[in-house]
């Protein structure tokens, strides 16, 4: 089944424009899912809004939305009113500037995804943008209205495709000052420091996506399947109880343990996998 954009367009760059898509690229739709049911009658129970004061039902039509205010009291806003107030969209996604890969903290950026061509013709023009972001090591800054709210997006190359993700505003990233604004500054002496990097040396990897399994998931599906075969339900298996040691002692434990678990020079540092190339649990 050939995948459905989620948006179509054009991405502007000055004169330079292409038709394109945005293609989901992160999507939640193969994980497991349950419905509420009644468990007396075994049949799926059904959603209902209610009034708070009285407890009766509201009808759809009767349902709008309001505003609380500091005395508890709502102003309804209308679905018109917001309607008129919701940008226009051009179908434009224009990118404002170019900016160094590395300049945006992570935390800016919200949902990917994958920047597509529409069609052949526009495949030559889009495939020139991502090789010379990518030879230039800039990332494009875009404007557009995206699921009828202006959106600010960061388009970038990966290998010969392009991926734009949505940024969160400003104002929705909380400052990090009210959580760690009581943390002292604490020093540290040359011994923790150096068991600390040796730790980290040892420890070396590479990130492979496959390698590492959802295992709430996995265990969500078996349970499911015993349950629906009868057999015993699978137990979740206990945690070694833990040793409380001060810091330095944890340091120097841990680093004899990771000189016990490093590879070889020249071996490949991955986690051990099973036969369908899973790490192991």
């Amino acid at each position: 089944m050939a995948a459905r954009a989620s948006w179509k367009g054009h991405l502007k760059i000055s004169d330079l424009v292409c038709a394109v898509g945005l293609y989901t690229a992160i999507s939640a739709s193969d994980r497991l899912s349950f419905n509420i049911i009644n468990r007396k009658t075994g049949h799926r129970v059904e959603r209902q809004f209610v009034d708070s004061e009285t407890g009766r039902p509201v009808e759809r039509e009767d349902q709008v939305k309001g505003y609380r205010m500091d005395n508890g009291e709502y102003i309804v806003i209308e679905g018109d009113e917001i309607a008129n107030v919701m940008p226009e969209s051009d179908k434009v996604m224009d990118v404002q500037s170019f900016i160094s890969l590395d300049e945006i903290d992570k935390l800016y950026f919200d949902r990917p995804y994958y920047l597509a061509p529409v069609d052949e013709n526009d495949e030559e023009a889009l495939r020139l943008i991502a090789r010379s972001m990518r030879e230039n090591k800039v990332a494009a800054l875009a404007e557009a209205v995206l699921f009828r709210r202006n959106r600010t997006l960061l388009i970038r190359p990966r290998e010969d495709f392009v991926i734009a993700t949505m940024l969160n505003f400003d104002y929705e990233v909380r400052s990090a000052d009210p959580i760690f604004k009581d943390i002292p500054d604490i020093k540290f002496d040359k011994e923790m420091l150096e068991l600390a990097g040796h730790i980290i040396a040892t420890k070396k990897g590479v990130f492979e996506p496959s390698e590492y399994e959802d295992r709430y998931e996995a265990a969500l599906t078996e349970l499911v399947k015993a349950k629906v075969e009868g057999r015993a339900l699978p137990k979740r298996k206990p945690k070694p109880e833990g040793k409380v040691v001060d810091l330095m002692e944890a340091l120097r434990q841990s680093a004899k343990l990771s000189e016990k678990k490093a590879p070889a020079k020249g071996t490949a540092q991955r986690p051990a996998s099973d036969s369908r190339g899973k790490k192991a649990g």
